[in-house]
């Protein structure tokens, strides 16, 4: 049934970390079965209940799946391997149009504001028992949450998106509980969902954000929580409307206990108005990160949200890392206060770029979306087959399988860096990787 690999332990924890390492390595590939419980234990010479506990181990780090009497198997991407697996090596003399970055030019300098921010700390240090938020940040943050109609909440920090979304997470659920994400969507989510625990029910979406009746019928199913990306959503970059925004804050007013959370990394980079959807639940969290606008590198999400959610994170992190850097914030709050970006140069640059890629491959054929964002999503036939044409004719993309559940195939582009001059060639070379593609919505 293993074929060469043979599972070793004889605790729980023994065995789960064999089956794991293997799946991790490749030597257990997704969606092989597993050997019975029974089967297992009388090979290894242990108690039926041990290697029940190990395969229990294994469901809740979202290694593997149980499907009744079909038995256990590996979960078809078990977030052992990491959707970061899936990616394109780019050979030396291929341009890479594939690693979501911002564009490097548009970034700010950081110098200056962490030279500032290191005189204020020498003359103003933070020691334990502080406020674990720079009380100008929070000032700052909250005054661009308040322009954009985020409902009122206190103001914490995690170290990005990802860091913030899983603690809201842990906040709130339990190992086995359901969260409704958008499918396609951002990769490290659809990783980190099943490696906390969770099991995730997929959401489909077009170029106004995710469907109301897909939303519905996911909570109709037990989902728990649902994780919305409002603008520059990725790979797509879909934007909430305020017709969809009003439809899903009236399903999420028929299931007031969902946890809902909201993500606006796009902040700084976007040219669509925001559309928040908080006040249709009893908990909630809006995240915004800097990483997009401002570096990724400097590592820090502003988050907002009810009482008890804010609460409970604070709390669980006062037992951790404490806070995140006062330094840091502080040299945040410099760039921002100096205007080290001016966003709407940042969005009408990435606009640009995006918007003259999907005209120019639509005057070729080939049906594409990107509505907001540094990424362009192309509907393909074969995935497969579209990346590895690409990468001969010259041009690395993402494939969609980084952002996939059930969503068809698709590639993803980033425009981040791409020049005026490039624009033809790339819908050249993708008109001829994938042929014209009908219009549809992404599932």
């Amino acid at each position: 049934m293993l074929g060469e690999y043979r599972i070793q332990g004889h605790g729980a924890a023994e065995i789960a970390a064999s089956v794991e390492r293997a799946v991790g390595a490749g030597e257990l590939e997704p969606g092989q079965p597993l050997p019975p419980m029974r089967e297992l234990a009388a090979r290894l010479g242990v108690n039926p209940n041990t290697v029940a506990a190990a395969y229990r181990t294994l469901r809740e780090r979202g290694v593997i799946e149980t499907a009744g009497r079909r038995g256990s198997r590996v979960r078809a991407k078990p977030a052992t391997t990491g959707r970061e697996q899936i990616r394109v090596d780019v050979p030396e003399g291929v341009r890479d149009v594939a690693d979501g970055s911002p564009d490097p030019a548009l970034l700010p300098r950081l110098a200056e504001a962490f030279a500032a921010a290191a005189v204020q700390s020498d003359g103003e240090p933070v020691l334990y028992g502080h406020d674990p938020v720079e009380p100008e940040l929070a000032r700052l943050a909250r005054a661009a949450l308040d322009a954009d109609g985020v409902p009122d909440g206190p103001v914490a920090l995690a170290s990005g998106s990802l860091d913030a979304v899983e603690r809201v997470l842990m906040a709130h659920l339990k190992p086995g509980d359901r969260v409704a994400v958008e499918d396609p969507g951002w990769g490290s989510l659809l990783d980190l969902v099943p490696a906390l625990g969770l099991r995730t029910l997929p959401v489909g979406l077009d170029d106004e954000g995710p469907r109301p009746d897909d939303v519905r019928r996911a909570l109709e199913s037990g989902a728990r929580a649902l994780i919305v990306t409002d603008r520059a959503q990725n790979p797509t970059g879909a934007a909430l409307t305020a017709p969809r925004a009003r439809a899903l804050r009236s399903v999420l007013r028929e299931y007031p206990e969902t946890l809902l959370i909201e993500d606006d990394h796009g902040h700084g980079i976007v040219d669509v108005p925001l559309h928040p959807l908080a006040g249709g639940a009893h908990h909630w969290a809006f995240v915004r990160s800097v990483a997009k606008a401002w570096g990724p590198d400097l590592r820090l999400a502003v988050f907002t949200g009810d009482t008890v959610t804010l609460d409970r994170v604070r709390g669980r992190q006062r037992l951790g890392p404490g806070w995140v850097s006062r330094l840091l914030q502080r040299a945040v709050v410099r760039l921002w206060s100096d205007g080290a970006v001016d966003t709407r140069e940042v969005a009408a640059s990435y606009g640009g770029r995006r918007d003259a890629l999907i005209e120019a491959l639509s005057e070729r054929g080939v049906a594409a979306h990107g509505r907001s964002g540094m990424n362009v999503w192309v509907p393909v036939p074969d995935e497969t087959g579209a990346v590895a044409r690409l990468l001969h004719a010259g041009w690395a993309v993402s494939p969609g399988a980084r952002f996939r559940l059930n969503a068809p195939p698709g590639i993803r582009i980033t425009v981040s860096t791409l020049g005026a001059g490039e624009v033809d060639p790339l819908a050249a070379a993708v008109a001829a990787a994938v042929g014209p593609a009908p219009v549809r919505t992404y599932v």
